[in-house]
């Protein structure tokens, strides 16, 4: 399951989703969660802003968590995104694996986030310090399968 929101990702709404999706059958739940960090490529970073064609975006994310849970054999996946104007610290991206065994749960949340940043139609505007703002593609989230 995926979900476009503009409201905080909070730890108590974390501690909820893992409550609903962690299944008696799942002996491991991995979770990611991608933060807002103040710098990118040298430059100081003040805030970061994420708009996204929601129709696509959730059409698009879920096929990929079909088949990531397909791939790696797990029991439920789940994934946020945040869109809107997040601040320093604040959680953009939160995402939830469970499968029986925990190689499969940490292969799956790589996999989802990796293919999530390549394929999804969210796009990113990083506001910098002394710098005007800028949309940046996500070009060093290139993956390999190795």
């Amino acid at each position: 399951m995926f979900i476009l929101t503009d409201e905080p990702i909070t730890q108590e709404k974390i501690t909820d989703w893992k409550k609903n999706f962690t299944k008696d059958i799942s002996g491991a739940a991995v979770t990611f969660e991608g933060l807002v960090r103040n710098h990118n490529e040298g430059k100081a970073v003040s805030s970061l802003e994420y708009q996204a064609y929601p129709e696509m975006a959730e059409k698009i994310a879920n096929q990929i968590i079909n088949q990531s849970k397909k791939m790696y054999s797990t029991d439920e996946i789940f994934c946020v995104h945040r869109t809107g104007h997040l601040q320093i610290g604040e959680i953009a991206v939160f995402v939830l694996a469970t499968s029986a065994h925990r190689k499969e749960a940490f292969n799956a949340c790589e996999y989802l986030i990796n293919e999530i940043k390549q394929q999804v139609p969210i796009w990113k505007r990083e506001h910098y310090v002394n710098h005007d703002p800028e949309w940046v593609a996500c070009h060093q989230c290139k993956h390999n399968h190795e």
